[in-house]
């Protein structure tokens, strides 16, 4: 990696702050509704965008220089989504500027924190996919590491989640409404990009293709900054257009509908993270998305290779291009294509760069996830990549066949295209051809990893060992720590001192100091803090008051049933029944109080998703408003979460469901912020929470349920659910309370289809875990009310986060994944 640039010395620190305040008044000046809070913001994005864009531009000219000394090469991290959250609170941490603001804003009668609240979560992503993203583009600019993060530029996002009578309800996110301050606008970036057509093969015997749609890609770029050097990191994304924005003669008779069909054609690319592909349409308007990015990614990318005086037989050697999960999948076919027909270059040299430069991180271990395309579609909307996608299947399976003679249903399994059995159609396996095509391939923890070569790629990892890695996923402490949780951060800085901030493995200092009942007391004051600006957020919202000495038991994640919130619904369930026989509590002692918090968005076609979202507010509605049980148990679900949201909830957690089947979650990163912010996690033996409970201790974990080899071997003797459920009296009574309507009494069928899968399928297996999980959670009360020994606890999460950086986790790409090939 590029060696970070100095420290500013004092006198930079000072122009810095000049600079600043220049920019910040003039354009403040610009405004033409007074110094309101939004023109502050404004001003203020604009000034820290200026003085990142100057770093923009030294770190670009570092990076195109001669790279003798480089240990990776330039890496391109092709994302369809990048949860950035917030900018400006990063961006004036990085530089410096928090105190320099602060000042500005009081002389115009505002605070810092009002401001940093009105800055909407830049929506380009959805969940821990594209959170990730985000951390790796931090991680980027802190190692020095010569980087461009590649997605695009969603105008609405996935949805804004809203909630009304229960039931989620989708409404774009239109968070681009008052502008976006942040982005640079590169128009000189254009790049053609087709679909449909035909290909024919022209007299000098290659192919030509011609595209009967013709876009046009226009970058945007996202500055990252590094916040120990002057290092930046680019996000770049394209914005699609039309290569005729209107057809004049329509608009000339008057046919206004007909002269803009091309031009809201491509709009409609960057209307919205992952369409529901429930529909015809909306397949194939999400494959021309991922299309879309990986055509204007790598043509940039070859751009500026040859743009910085090399060749194309180096361009593997140079560049690392990376696939975050199946979407960008079709960066082989495209860039085969860029070298074969563009740049006419022979097969076997395009694949040697193309298997050079391309790497994949798979991110499920679930067959169903791992995306696939008809046949039928590739052909009407990308010919020429289906017909190199066909010839690289062709010269692969002939080495399959090399390999393993007479073995055709391994060619079968291995072939990227799936023939189809029944009738049903033909379809590309995208996972498949990122495979074939990668030379090096990598899971998110070391379980997923494992598990990722003897199940859903085990013919691949027969063929190539080698290829497969493990680089366990990581978070960014300087938004997930330094940022969301500055009480903490600074009780840390005043126990271990600093160091901490640039290596996060210098938190295990914490560790020999978690016993100390002073050091509990203070850590114990900063958690109650937090949970008191929650506590003031839910009430401000939902109209709801929680006690903020309660524990705060907290889920936040994509709304799955894998994720399975609906567990953690029936425990809340049979505690609330619990509490109504028992008021007393057991075992004569008294109820710990607990507030159960619970945050995600469903994908819009996800029914069995949005009926447990609903599920949550009918059980919600039963329980807040029940005298019976008041300041022993509340459900709170809070709607559109975000990364903002985030940054309030995380360090007002006590207890973090991470509460998957075992061997479902390929790692979570949620998990990691949590720990880092102080909560203990009750949790599965699945992705990276074993890797987290060896670093911490396990003993400092509550860890429930079937690990994956007993989940394999009953799901292979044949599971029964409802046998756990008539074996187990308190199971059959929350299942009953919901199917007899309970929590639905104006419609007390609403839950029968979660309750006839559960007791019939139960694909999960919550029905197996559920006695072990409400006997743990009994462990969570009992640790609770010791408060020194929960604090201790809660510190030995903290003091074993280290290793789940992500600087630790580039680290490990650079060296096993990224690394300049030998001979370079």
């Amino acid at each position: 990696m590029t060696a970070p640039n100095r420290s500013p010395s004092a006198a930079d620190d000072g122009a810095l702050r000049a600079a600043f305040r220049a920019a910040f008044e003039r354009e403040l000046g610009l405004a033409t509704q007074g110094t309101t809070v939004d023109a502050a913001l404004r001003a203020a994005a604009a000034a820290c965008r200026d003085l990142l864009a100057q770093r923009w531009t030294r770190t670009q000219a570092e990076d195109a220089g001669p790279d003798g000394q480089r240990v990776s090469r330039r890496v391109h991290y092709l994302s369809m989504e990048f949860l950035m959250g917030r900018a400006l609170g990063n961006a004036l941490a990085a530089l410096g500027l928090e105190d320099e603001l602060r000042d500005q804003l009081a002389r115009l009668g505002h605070s810092l924190p009002d401001v940093l609240e009105r800055e909407s979560d830049a929506a380009l992503g959805n969940g821990g996919l594209g959170r990730l993203a985000a951390c790796f583009l931090d991680a980027f600019a802190e190692q020095g590491l010569p980087a461009f993060g590649y997605g695009l530029r969603y105008r609405y996002g996935m949805f804004a989640q809203g909630i009304e009578g229960g039931r989620q309800i989708e409404r774009p996110d239109d968070w681009m409404k008052h502008g976006e301050p942040w982005e640079l606008p590169r128009p000189e970036l254009r790049y053609p990009v087709g679909f449909g057509g035909h290909v024919s093969i022209g007299a000098d015997l290659r192919h030509h293709w011609s595209p009967a749609e013709r876009l046009v890609a226009e970058g945007y770029d996202f500055i990252v900054p590094a916040h120990h050097s002057e290092r930046v990191a680019t996000l770049r994304q394209w914005q699609a257009k039309a290569a005729d924005p209107i057809d004049f003669n329509a608009f000339c008779h008057g046919d206004y509908a007909a002269a803009s069909r091309h031009q809201l054609a491509a709009d409609s690319l960057n209307w919205v993270l992952y369409p529901d592909d429930s529909t015809a349409a909306g397949r194939a308007l999400r494959l021309k998305q991922e299309a879309f990015l990986v055509s204007a990614s790598l043509q940039d990318l070859i751009a500026r290779h040859l743009r910085e005086g090399q060749s194309l037989d180096t361009l593997g050697q140079r560049n690392a291009i990376h696939l975050n999960d199946t979407h960008p999948a079709l960066a082989p076919a495209e860039l085969m294509r860029l070298l074969l027909d563009e740049h006419q270059l022979p097969w076997h040299q395009a694949w040697a760069i193309t298997t050079q430069a391309v790497s994949y991180t798979n991110h499920t271990l679930m067959p169903e996830a791992l995306e696939t395309w008809p046949v039928s579609l590739f052909e009407e909307l990308l010919p020429r990549h289906l017909g190199i996608i066909y010839e690289i299947n062709h010269r692969f399976l002939d080495d399959v066949r090399r390999r393993f003679p007479h073995d055709h249903s391994r060619v079968a399994r291995m072939s990227l295209i799936d023939e189809g059995s029944d009738h049903s159609e033909r379809r590309v396996r995208m996972a498949a051809l990122a495979i074939v095509a990668s030379h090096k391939v990598n899971g998110v923890s070391a379980l997923h990893s494992e598990l990722m070569v003897q199940t859903i790629f085990a013919d691949y990892a027969a063929m190539w060992p080698e290829r497969f890695h493990n680089v366990t996923n990581g978070v960014t402490p300087r938004r997930w720590l330094s940022q969301a949780n500055p009480g903490l951060a600074g009780l840390l800085d005043g126990r271990i001192g600093t160091a901490w901030r640039k290596d996060l493995g210098q938190l295990a200092a914490l560790k020999p100091l978690a016993a100390d009942p002073a050091l509990g007391q203070e850590f114990m004051a900063v958690k109650r803090a937090n949970k008191q600006r929650l506590a003031a957020r839910i009430e401000r919202e939902l109209g709801l008051a929680v006690n903020v000495d309660s524990l705060f038991d907290v889920q936040i994640k994509r709304i799955h049933e894998y994720k399975r919130q609906l567990l953690n619904l029936l425990h809340v369930v049979a505690r609330y029944q619990a509490i109504l026989d028992n008021p007393q509590g057991p075992d004569g002692k008294d109820w710990v109080p607990r507030t159960v918090v619970i945050a995600g968005k469903a994908a819009s076609a996800y029914q069995a998703a949005k009926l447990i979202i609903r599920l949550a507010h009918d059980i919600a509605a039963i329980i807040n408003h029940d005298p019976r049980v008041a300041g022993r148990l509340k459900l709170v679900f809070l709607p559109n979460y975000s990364v903002s949201l985030a940054e309030t909830i995380l360090p007002a957690a006590d207890l973090s469901e991470q509460i998957s089947t075992a061997g479902t979650e390929a790692s979570g990163t949620g998990n990691m912020k949590f720990a880092l912010n102080g909560a203990i996690t009750i949790g599965t033996w699945d992705g990276a929470n074993i890797e987290m409970a060896e670093a911490m201790g396990v003993e400092n974990m509550f860890v429930f349920g079937l690990r994956t080899e007993a989940v394999a071997q009953l799901v292979a003797r044949g599971y029964q659910p409802a046998r756990f459920e008539r074996e187990n009296a308190q199971l059959q009574r929350v299942l009953n309370a919901i199917d007899k309507g309970l929590f639905s009494p104006t419609e007390p069928e609403r839950y029968r289809p979660l309750i006839d899968h559960l007791l019939g399928i139960d694909r999960y297996l919550l029905l197996a875990d559920f006695a072990d999980y409400v006997a743990t959670q009994a462990q969570v009360d009992a640790l609770y009310r010791q408060p020194a020994a929960w604090a201790e606890r809660a510190l030995r999460n903290v003091a074993g986060m280290g290793w789940f950086s992500a600087d630790r986790t580039i680290r490990d790409y650079v060296e096993r994944v990224w690394a300049v090939p030998e001979g370079v």
